[in-house]
C-alpha cells in the first residue's frame, strides 16, 4: 500500500491508542512526506494509577508523538471522561465535524467497528458519520477486537517499528499493561509481516477506500 501526499487524521479514543494501532505506520507516513494529525479524545485522568499525576498522559502523548515525528501543532487533545463517550455522542460528533472542516483530511484511521471498548465503539460510529466521504482504515487493538479482518497492510522497516516501540516506552503510566511490552509489539508486527511475506507490518480493516 503506497500512501503519499495525504493529509492523514488518526482518531484515538484515548492517548496511546493511535501509537498501539499504527505507530509504525505513522512513522512511515511521515517519512514519506505525508501530513499526520493525531486527535485523542481522553487523557484518562480518572484511570491513572497511583504514583502518577492525573495529567501524566498529556505529557506522555506529547513525548510519544514527538518521537514518531508528529508536529506539536498537529496533536489535538480533548478532555472527555474515560468510559463516558456514549453519553456524549453528539458533542463528539460535533468535534469530529470541526476537525473535518479545519483539517480536511483525505485518509482517516480509527478503531475497528468490532472494537468492544465502549469509548472506542463511540469514536468508530461517530467517525464513520463524520467522515463518510473519506477513505477510512480501522486499526488493530487485539485485546479489544473480537473479530478483525486483516484486509490492508502497511510494510514497516526496522526503523519504523523501533520508533513505535520507543514512542510507547514514553507511556510509563501504562507500562503495567501486558500489551505494552516491546517484545509483544515486535512479535505482532512480525506476525503481520509473515502474512504478506515481509519482515514487519501493521494491518488494517478497509472500511471505505476512495480512489
Amino acid at each position: 500500500m503506497d500512501i503519499v501526499n495525504k493529509k492523514i487524521l488518526v482518531l484515538a479514543p484515548h492517548t496511546d491508542d493511535g501509537e498501539f494501532g499504527l505507530g509504525g505506520s505513522i512513522a512511515k507516513f511521515l517519512e514519506d512526506g505525508n501530513e499526520v494529525y493525531y486527535a485523542a479524545f481522553s487523557v484518562c485522568k480518572d484511570s491513572v494509577i497511583d504514583g502518577f499525576p492525573p495529567d501524566i498522559l498529556v505529557t506522555e502523548v506529547k513525548e510519544a508523538t514527538k518521537i514518531l515525528g508528529i508536529k506539536p501543532q498537529n496533536l489535538i487533545l480533548f478532555d472527555y471522561e474515560v468510559r463516558t463517550f456514549s453519553f456524549q455522542r453528539q458533542r463528539i460528533l460535533d468535534d469530529l465535524l470541526k476537525l473535518k472542516a479545519e483539517i480536511d483530511p483525505n485518509l482517516i484511521f480509527m478503531p475497528s467497528m468490532n472494537d468492544i471498548h465502549q469509548d472506542h465503539t463511540t469514536i468508530a460510529k461517530e467517525g464513520i458519520r463524520a467522515f463518510k466521504y473519506s477513505s477510512i482504515l480501522c486499526y488493530e487493538l487485539p485485546w479489544n477486537n473480537l473479530n478483525f479482518t486483516t484486509s490492508a497492510f502497511v510494510l514497516l522497516s526496522e526503523n519504523n517499528l523501533n520508533k513505535k516501540i520507543d514512542a510507547l516506552k514514553e507511556y510509563k503510566s501504562q507500562a503495567h499493561r501486558p500489551y505494552s511490552s516491546g517484545e509483544y509489539i515486535r512479535s505482532l508486527a512480525r506476525t503481520r509481516g509473515v502474512q504478506i511475506n515481509s519482515t514487519y507490518a501493521e494491518t488494517f480493516e478497509v472500511l471505505r477506500w476512495i480512489l
